[in-house]
């Protein structure tokens, strides 16, 4: 009896797995046919959709094909070449303003290196671009497309090998960059954890990936999967990395491993030129005063070309070839474009007044101080749009003081030491025009607007300074000399003062006259002119008048100072 039983228990379960199974195989049986039925319709769908195609729009048009065609770049490209056009290309840090080409100029570099001596660069050398604002990444490493991942077993979609309990790698944008460039955009936005997988990738030339499903001994891994686990993923490349942040704001451990290359922000004249080339490629003709107010307006080459298409579009509503002064007007109105603010500079030389020089982003800029002498107690006071910054976190924060103020002190022990009597009066410096100010550079100039404002002697009109003070009236060496030397040359001055720590055979060669200096007194016996505006009106404004009057300066500069 008990072995009926256990006969029927064995039979009612052979019964309802068969019953499974059978289900089972139904349902695959009935699903085949509909996916086979789907996948037809949905490839043609993609062929339908493949063959529908807007036409190119203008900026993918006019995009640079050859080096001749990025407008003012010549210095940045050359130093491309210079980085990885040898035998030994480096990976390399572009800064810059956008819109000036550095995404295009970077993709030609690459191809004139496949082409050179001794290139490691294969004629198939891939260029991978990416942007970095983008590059988002799972925590639990399930999705990395920038370094690569692993497809763990646990996770939906793993698949057939999946199934079998066998992880999965998935490569990254490094991996697909191997042997060629890896373009990564905006650098600067990439998240730290990312830079610090990427610092790794750079150093090892390769990416290890990790799962805790993989086990070495087991024959179901594949021989790919095995040899990826144990070697890592092949990941040898050069990365040109862009970005529009200044390079204190770049990780030091990414600078450390790349070379620095500059490119600046384009001229309205260059401006101008780009969007002349634009208009000309999209068949329509652009006066040159035209294409010079767009120069006026649009801040890069990227912003010109927008300009250009929204005038053409204009002119073809209305059955036109010509894109005329008033569709210009309405663009820049409608869309808002400010006007680029003059750099020319005002060469008049009046007390209280000096030419300074300042970088803004990646471009030097003329920058204006003004000081003047009131009733007070005896300080220094700074205004304009002076930086100053907050560091640390929630619970533990430390402001830190701006080096522009510090060295607003400086001038004022400078003052103090040289003789000049504060007594009840304070000296007032102004940084007009909204250049945010930062770093001791302003110093020098500083400390002479203030003698001036004090003395009453004009100060050159047609020169310009940079450089830190110190307490004990030395000119100290500053950054950005080469960008500041190439703003004053813009702004139409006859000659800079730099300290003598930055002088460079370059300087002297850029169009301009190049003074080097090393204390406050040098300083003040070149640019401080004659006591009167009308004496000073008559001094011939040549590279040789500070330095012909500098003697005479000079030795009536201590009467001056003991008489203030």
């Amino acid at each position: 009896m008990l072995s009926m039983v256990l006969m029927g228990i064995q039979l009612a379960v052979t019964v309802v797995i068969g019953v499974y199974f059978f289900r089972q195989l139904r349902k695959e049986k009935q699903t085949e046919p509909t996916v086979r039925r789907e996948s037809p319709r949905e490839m043609e769908r993609l062929r339908h959709m493949r063959e529908i195609s807007l036409s190119a729009p203008l900026a993918e048009r006019v995009r640079p094909a050859s080096f001749a065609d990025v407008v003012g770049q010549e210095d940045g490209i050359r130093s491309l070449k210079a980085i990885l056009c040898g035998a030994s290309p480096q990976h390399v840090l572009i800064y810059g303003p956008p819109g000036v080409g550095k995404t295009c100029a970077a993709r030609l570099v690459l191809e004139a290196a496949k082409h050179s001596a001794g290139t490691p660069f294969r004629r198939d050398a891939p260029f991978i671009e990416v942007d970095a604002t983008c590059m988002r990444f799972d925590e639990r490493a399930i999705a990395d497309p920038l370094i690569g991942s692993v497809h763990d077993p646990i996770y939906q979609g793993a698949g057939q090998l999946g199934n079998q309990g066998v992880p999965q790698p998935k490569p990254g944008a490094v991996t697909r960059a191997h042997g060629g460039v890896l373009f990564l955009d905006e650098i600067g936005e990439l998240h730290p954890t990312q830079m610090n997988k990427l610092l790794k990738v750079l150093e090892d030339r390769r990416v290890m990936l990790e799962s805790a499903y993989y086990d070495p001994e087991d024959p179901a891994v594949p021989k790919h999967i095995r040899d990826v686990f144990e070697h890592g993923l092949p990941a040898d490349f050069r990365l040109v990395g862009a970005t529009t942040r200044s390079p204190n704001e770049i990780s030091p451990a990414l600078r450390s491993r790349c070379m620095e290359v500059f490119f600046r922000a384009l001229t309205q004249e260059e401006v101008a030129s780009v969007a002349a080339g634009a208009a000309q490629r999209a068949g329509f003709n652009l006066t040159e005063g035209d294409a010079a107010t767009i120069g006026r307006y649009a801040g890069c080459g990227r912003e010109a070309v927008n300009v250009v298409q929204m005038c053409a579009g204009l002119a073809q509503m209305e059955d036109r070839t010509d894109i005329i002064p008033a569709d210009v007007s309405w663009v820049v109105t409608s869309g808002h474009y400010a006007a680029r603010p003059s750099q020319r500079a005002d060469t008049a030389s009046r007390p209280g007044f000096i030419h300074g020089l300042a970088v803004t982003g990646a471009t030097g800029a003329l920058m204006d101080i003004e000081a003047i002498v009131i009733a007070g107690t005896g300080q220094v006071h700074v205004t304009g749009i002076v930086d100053e910054e907050e560091l640390g976190q929630d619970g533990h924060r430390m402001r830190r003081k701006s080096t522009a103020r510090g060295s607003a002190e400086n001038v004022r022990t400078v003052l103090t030491a040289m003789g000049f009597s504060l007594t009840e009066k304070d000296v007032h410096i102004n940084f007009p025009g909204g250049i945010p100010v930062d770093g001791p550079s302003a110093g020098a100039a500083m400390a002479l607007v203030a003698i001036s404002a004090l003395t009453g002697r004009p100060v050159d009109g047609c020169s310009a300074v940079t450089g830190e003070i110190t307490v004990h009236g030395a000119i100290k060496a500053v950054g950005g000399v080469p960008d500041k030397v190439a703003a004053a040359r813009a702004a139409g001055l006859a000659r800079v003062y730099i300290p003598k720590e930055n002088d460079a055979e370059t300087l002297h060669a850029s169009g301009i006259e190049v003074i080097c200096v090393s204390t406050l007194t040098e300083l003040l016996g070149a640019m401080l002119l004659t006591d009167s505006a009308d004496e000073a009106a008559s001094v011939p404004m040549t590279p040789s008048a500070p330095a012909a009057a500098q003697g005479e300066t000079g030795r009536a500069l201590t009467a001056v100072q003991v008489e203030a």
